[in-house]
């Protein structure tokens, strides 16, 4: 079992950066593949990046390519969302997602944490 706890969001100028965190319990989270996954209201959630469970194989949706990075720390049960050159389209509220496989299908991800808003403004 493994819980999940998002933290970093918050309101930002586009342009400007964030950096989201994603928390885990359990002493199997290094296993784990972890996927960022956002929704904004009204629409459906879609992938934005992923990581392996070593950390050496990462993947982007063509979207945020350039503009995010997914890192993880496993000694701290974290992996985190670097955010730059935010866009008022990049609006929306992120969750974390961990699975067995590194892929952007959110049907693929066992577990989820409750998501945390990033509001850009233009």
């Amino acid at each position: 079992q493994v819980q999940l706890v998002e933290s970093g969001g918050g309101l930002v100028q586009a342009g400007g950066s964030l950096r989201l965190s994603c928390a885990a319990s359990g002493r199997t989270f290094s296993r784990y593949a972890v996927g960022w996954f956002r929704q904004a209201p009204g629409k459906e959630r879609k992938f934005v990046a992923a990581i392996n469970w070593s950390g050496y194989s990462t993947y982007y949706a063509d979207s945020v390519k350039g503009r995010f990075t997914i890192s993880r720390d496993n000694a701290k049960n974290t992996v985190f969302l670097q955010m730059n050159s935010l866009k008022p389209e990049d609006t929306a509220v992120y969750y974390c997602a961990a699975g067995g496989v590194t892929t952007s299908a959110v049907n693929d991800y066992a577990y989820w944490g409750q998501g945390t808003q990033v509001t850009v403004s233009s």
